[in-house]
């Protein structure tokens, strides 16, 4: 039996190298995505010098060339969309252009190398999709808008996702992290325009310098969470207990705190307008 085959987008840094790196450590062979080979030499080196492909991807290119780049690749027995960047500003702030790079990055890309990776899946009747999403999905904080946007759009696409390929045994998982420490908010993008003085001293200024001043104070260390996305996923170590059983993967203590905060705000809104929900039916 021939070993599985990851696809993994990002792989320049953070998440995406670290989960190439560790499949290829388990004796799996791993093609990571990157944007531009030169820019990413490091990366480049240390996947191929562990077995490891590369494929020059750019997330923000058409559809057309985004499928024939995966398709181009053959058999993908785990596609993991990972790629994906953070526009730190309030949402009055964002230009037309910043928005829709956003969402092209964090969500058309992702949507893109899925359509075009289901169709050998349900060939071969097995797959995995897994969509790197973030706690932001379900508590957004001021100045995160644009990018939790993204990332809700895309868990809704999996959970939709999920029930219609489940039939040709592929699953889908998604990760929802929290805070950790990679190369994630050093690399956010701030708006063209400035924002308004009316802000100052707002939760959006504090927000602002808040996530300006984590870069490196991060909680979560990086590689033990890429251990927990591969064993949830190969169905092995500490997480293998989960393959199959859970549609979504919480990773982080930071993620876990702030998704029953944002369970337990959404049960109490229910219980108090559940008299308004239960009167508009005929």
């Amino acid at each position: 039996m021939s070993s599985p085959v990851w696809f993994i987008t990002g792989a320049s840094n953070g998440f995406g190298l670290y989960l190439c790196l560790r499949a290829l450590r388990a004796g799996h062979r791993a093609i990571g995505s990157v944007r531009n080979r030169t820019k990413s030499a490091d990366a480049v080196k240390q996947i191929e010098s562990a077995g490891g492909k590369i494929v020059e991807l750019d997330l923000n290119d058409s559809q057309e060339n985004i499928t024939k780049k995966i398709k181009a690749v053959g058999q993908i027995d785990y596609l993991v969309n990972n790629a994906g960047f953070f526009v730190l500003g309030a949402v009055e702030q964002v230009t037309e252009k910043e928005a829709q790079l956003q969402l092209q990055t964090n969500f058309f890309g992702p949507l893109y190398t899925t359509q075009a990776a289901l169709e050998g899946m349900r060939a071969r009747r097995s797959g995995t999709i897994v969509n790197i999403t973030s706690i932001a999905a379900k508590d957004p904080q001021p100045t995160s808008g644009m990018y939790a946007a993204s990332k809700a759009a895309l868990e809704g696409l999996s959970e939709s996702l999920a029930a219609e390929v489940a039939p040709f045994n592929i699953s889908v998982l998604i990760v929802e992290p929290g805070a950790f420490r990679t190369n994630f908010l050093a690399a956010l993008s701030l708006p063209e325009a400035p924002l308004s003085p009316d802000y100052d001293g707002t939760v959006v200024a504090q927000a602002r310098e808040k996530f300006l001043a984590y870069d490196g104070k991060q909680v979560g260390d990086p590689l033990k969470g890429v251990d927990r996305i591969f064993e949830a996923v190969a169905g092995e170590g500490m997480a293998g207990h989960l393959k199959g059983k859970v549609r979504r993967l919480v990773i982080g203590r930071d993620a876990l705190e702030r998704n029953r905060k944002a369970i337990d705000r959404f049960t109490a809104d229910l219980a108090l307008a559940e008299e308004v929900a239960l009167s508009t039916d005929y």
